[in-house]
Formats: structure tokens, sequence, C-alpha cells
């Protein structure tokens, strides 16, 4: 670590070019922390989207209409609103009326941090995606295959866990990956309520010390890094579940 410290220390001397984050200790601790925040925001709120989705594409089957109307109702609000508004409707709208409680010195602070407002606006937003998502998967499926598995004995929930929901995700697939993809690159919109991702800090760090060009260049191989992950792993599980018949 000593020798890339010392190598941008010396780009920095002579070029100009200062990337603070990998020679200086404090720069680099708040920004790299941050980038695990936005790790952990861009990982979970995938994990909850899809659960949203493929919950969501249940209900919208069964024949009960008010939780249809339900999923609808909810589908139509997330998806012709702004994530942004829908952020700030989150954190300021409901995040006024939650509790509160003490810190360790007797401040009110709130029960419900900023990160969590974050995590539950971004979910909520690519999940109303995702429903629509695997509800033209789940229609794509021959109706002969969803009798065939009535007929065997299986009930509508265990035949859409067992048989139509794994036909589907070879179907949305694709669909579904270019969804995830936008929520990553959408977790960016938490620097508006204070999340400390690498946005927020970002902005901290070029305020500091005034290498604005530099911590975007940083900014931008970054999220194409955790972008291009995910697209090699939707890629990957695409090619393993691959069906003849069913998807690409």
């Amino acid at each position: 670590m000593d020798v890339v410290a010392d190598f941008f220390r010396t780009l920095n001397a002579t070029t100009g070019w200062n990337f603070s984050i990998f020679h200086d200790a404090f720069d680099a601790r708040r920004f790299w922390s941050a980038f695990w925040v936005t790790v952990q925001l861009a990982g979970i709120s995938v994990l909850f989207s899809v659960i949203i989705g493929i919950a969501g594409a249940f209900v919208q089957s069964m024949r009960f209409a008010p939780l249809r109307w339900l999923i609808n109702g909810y589908i139509a609000f997330f998806r012709n609103t702004p994530p942004l508004v829908q952020m700030y409707f989150f954190f300021f709208a409901l995040g006024a009326i939650t509790p509160t409680a003490r810190d360790d010195i007797g401040m009110d602070v709130p029960i419900v941090s900023s990160f969590v407002w974050a995590l539950v606006a971004l979910s909520f937003f690519a999940g109303a995606f995702n429903v629509e998502i695997f509800r033209s998967g789940i229609e794509a499926i021959p109706r002969a295959t969803v009798e065939a598995a009535e007929s065997l004995g299986y009930s509508k929930l265990k035949a859409y866990i067992f048989i139509i929901l794994p036909l589907a995700f070879r179907i949305c697939l694709p669909s579904l990956n270019n969804n995830l993809v936008n929520l990553i690159k959408t977790t960016t919109l938490a620097y508006a309520i204070g999340v400390p991702e690498m946005l927020y800090v970002a902005n901290q760090i070029w305020s500091d010390t005034l290498n604005v060009v530099e911590m975007m260049n940083v900014l931008l191989i970054l999220y194409i890094g955790l972008v291009s992950l995910l697209v090699w792993m939707m890629h990957r599980w695409e090619k393993a579940m691959r069906m003849p018949g069913y998807g690409a």
C-alpha cells in the first residue's frame, strides 16, 4: 500500500492530479467506507426489489380482486412518479411521523435512518417494474403447463413456486437485468437525503481538496465496475438457466 500511496503522491506533485483517496489516510478511510455503503445499498435493494416483484406477480394472478387492485395501485404510483420524489416522500413525510429515540447525549434521533429510507424507496421503485417483468414472464408460459401442474395435485402457491416461477425466470431475465442495472445507478439519489454513499462522500472530498475531475473519474470507473459485475453475474445466471423453448 505504501508503494501505491507513494505513486499517487508523486503523480500529484508532478502533474497536479490529486487522487487523494489513494494517498491520504483520512480521505481513503471515508471514501472506501462510502463505497461499502453503496455496495450494501445496491445489493440489498436488488434483493428486496426481486422479492417484491415475485410476490406482486403472484398476487396479480389471484382471484381476490381487492389485492389485485392494491398491487395495481402500487405499480401505478411507483412507476409514474420520479424516484427522487419518492425518496423525499419516505424521508421527509413518513420520516417526520416515525418515532424517535434518545442518543448518548440526550438528543432525539429518528429510529429509521436515511439509509433505511433510501433502501425502502429504491426497493419499492424497482419492485414496481419487477412485478410487471415477472408478470410478463408468467403470462408467456403455456396454459397447458399450468394445467399439468394442477393435475399433479399442486396447489396454486406450490405450482407458482416450483413450476411457474422457474420457467418465468428464464423468460424475463434479460428484462430483469436491465431494471436491476438501472437500480444500481439510481442509488446515487440517496445522496439527496444524506446517505453517506460514494457520491455524497466524493462531494465532500472534492470540496475539501478541489479535485473534482479526479473524483468524478473515480466514481465513473467504480460505477462501471459495479454495473459490469451485476451484468456478468446475470448473464452467467441466464446461461445456466437456459432451457430450449423458454427464453433466449
